[in-house]
């Protein structure tokens, strides 16, 4: 028995420098005697820098051990990356690794970031720098350090422990978009108007209003009680109607012009005779032939045959509009002219009327009711003063501050908090179309938010082409943006 344990005990012995004997007690792991101190990850460019310190003084190596340690850039359930290792190799196994280097000129410790030798009990650390080529997926990884133990019989039965690094790998730029809150204009005097069309038929070459004739006392009424709304209100104070006569082609330009402004003016005497408003406040004209408005009832006639050649000669017509009416005319065949003649024309002769007036001020009690009914009658800084009411952050608020954005989408003020409200309730996509929607597009600060929306909806091409004209435009803010958003593209 005693023969048997010390045949035994020189074999073990020889194997130790082989690497592959390992003691009767299980592998336990060695990371947790391995610190990591001072990591550092920075992005530079299109390159990420890795730095830490490996102290190593709480690691115990056995002799005939090499335990290698592998940074890796792991994404959960995805990607991996394997950074070059750390070898630290017992006293037997450095020796080995020296010899086999001297006499085959290869070891298996070639490609490792560094190998050295662990002085047990001694304190030790490894300054680990490297510079890895960035991918976008690694924003969403974290660092892990991997062991693997050979050199012993049973190492490969251990399999390869792991202990986390740094939960999240690398921080991406985080852009800090600016779009204030813009303060509206005072609106000393709110102007409103109502812009409605009055359709009166009326008998060949007459403009003599008849009540009685076709649908006109239907439209005559809708007049009268047009005004008499705003007339009647105590809220509002008529400043002016105005009146415009508009013909269609057929006949010559001068005929035409004299009696669009005819029949303007006999509606200007029914109404006012009707309403009994003051004379003084009724303003008339006639434009004529409204070729502007044929082109686009023609538009809706796709069938119309030779629609492209009657378009042509509606946008050639800069000069003799009698010319050009004989040439609509002579096209052939004649049906067309006829179905121009009968269903296209008709809408053209019409008189459009516009009743403006001021509106008084209101108080809070009286803007939070009609913020309901009639926003239009209130002005923006009336509606932000319901909104400051309810508290920013509150759902009434939010709807004010949209409400005033939808009713008034000519003011920039007005557009653009809305379309802030917007991307703060994480509907971006809601206030790009806001943006594009209103009719003040070209406003810096418009065209700056519009930028910043684009930016948060990922169409970053779209964003830096808006924010550079919002930057020309004299927004203060895009300059900023623009670097904002360089920083977020230069993460993809």
């Amino acid at each position: 028995m005693r023969k048997e344990w010390i045949y035994g005990k020189l074999i073990c012995s020889a194997l130790f420098l082989l690497g592959t004997c390992l003691p009767a007690s299980a592998q336990t792991g060695h990371l947790s005697g391995v610190r990591v101190v001072n990591d550092e990850i920075k992005k530079n460019g299109r390159e990420v820098h890795v730095n830490f310190i490996l102290d190593i003084e709480e690691m115990h190596v056995k002799r005939q051990e090499s335990v290698r340690l592998y940074p890796v850039v792991a994404k959960e359930g995805g990607k991996s990356l394997e950074l070059p290792s750390v070898v630290l190799d017992g006293r037997v196994r450095d020796k080995v690794h020296r010899r086999e280097k001297a006499l085959t000129g290869f070891a298996k410790t070639d490609g490792a970031y560094i190998a050295l030798r662990r002085k047990n009990g001694e304190a030790q650390q490894v300054e680990y720098a490297v510079t890895l080529p960035y991918e976008p997926w690694m924003a969403q990884s974290r660092l892990v350090l991997r062991e693997q133990v050979t050199g012993c019989l049973e190492c490969a039965q251990s399999g390869m422990e792991e202990t986390p690094v740094k939960n999240t790998f690398l921080q991406l730029f985080r852009p800090q978009y600016a779009t204030a809150f813009v303060q509206p204009g005072k609106e000393t005097v709110k102007v409103r108007n109502e812009v409605r069309v009055a359709r009166l038929q009326f008998r060949q070459d007459s403009y003599n209003i008849d009540p009685k004739f076709k649908n006109n006392e239907s439209e005559l009424a809708t007049v009268s009680s047009s005004v008499e709304v705003v007339k009647t209100n105590p809220d509002l104070t008529i400043t002016g109607i105005y009146i415009t006569g508009y013909a269609s082609p057929e006949g010559t330009v001068e005929y035409n012009l004299k009696l669009s402004k005819n029949r303007a003016e006999a509606l200007a005497a029914y109404a006012q005779k009707d309403t009994e408003v003051d004379a003084s406040l009724w303003h008339v004209t006639g434009v004529g032939e409204d070729w502007e408005g044929l082109r686009k009832e023609v538009e809706k006639h796709p069938q119309l045959l030779k629609i492209d050649d009657v378009l042509r000669i509606i946008d050639e017509c800069d000069g003799d509009k009698d010319l050009c009416e004989q040439r609509i005319r002579d096209l052939v065949p004649p049906e067309i002219y006829q179905r121009l003649l009968n269903e296209m024309y008709g809408p053209l002769r019409r008189n459009e009327y516009r009743i403006e007036y001021n509106v008084r001020n209101f108080n809070l009690e009286e803007a939070k009711n009609l913020l309901k009914t009639r926003p239009d009658l209130l002005s923006v800084e009336e509606i932000y003063m319901v909104a400051d009411s309810y508290g920013k952050g509150s759902a009434e608020y939010d709807e004010a501050m949209l409400t005033a954005a939808r009713t008034y989408p000519a003011n920039a003020a007005a557009v653009v908090n809305g379309a802030c409200v917007k991307m703060e309730q994480g509907d971006v996509k809601g206030a790009i179309d806001l943006l594009e929607g209103c009719e003040v597009k070209d406003d810096a600060s418009v065209l700056n938010a519009l930028g910043v929306a684009c930016a948060r909806d990922k169409q970053y091409d779209k964003a830096k082409e808006i924010l550079e004209r919002a930057l020309k435009a004299g927004s203060m803010e895009a300059q900023k943006n623009l670097e904002q958003l360089a920083g977020v593209v230069a993460d993809l």
